[in-house]
């Protein structure tokens, strides 16, 4: 199989949980990590500075559509960051835990 993990941000802890909670309840990731960051961007011709959360999740490549139509879908961003990095290894147990976790 193949494994990706998938970046998002939001602005609010709240939301980033949500996001975490239903994104692992329906079966669309087996891990959601959040960190605090700090991300300087242009937007609107305007640069911003500001303080979100990273979203980092662990999922199978054959689930990436679904996720990013999810993610999209209940965003509060009108454009949120949604990246898909490809896995191209990792420890084989853990690797199985993401299959056993999103079937």
């Amino acid at each position: 199989m193949a494994y990706c993990v998938v970046i998002t941000t939001v602005a609010k802890r709240s939301d980033a949980e949500k996001l975490a909670e239903n994104i692992i309840d329906k079966g669309l990731a087996a891990c959601v990590q959040l960190n605090s960051i700090d991300s300087y961007y242009k937007w609107q011709g305007k640069l911003n500075a500001d303080a979100e959360v990273r979203l980092m999740i662990k999922t199978r490549d054959e689930k990436y559509k679904q996720l990013e139509e999810y993610i999209a879908a209940h965003h509060p961003y009108d454009v949120p960051q949604i990246i898909k990095l490809p896995v191209t290894g990792g420890f084989k147990p853990y690797l199985n835990w993401i299959d056993e976790t999103t079937l």
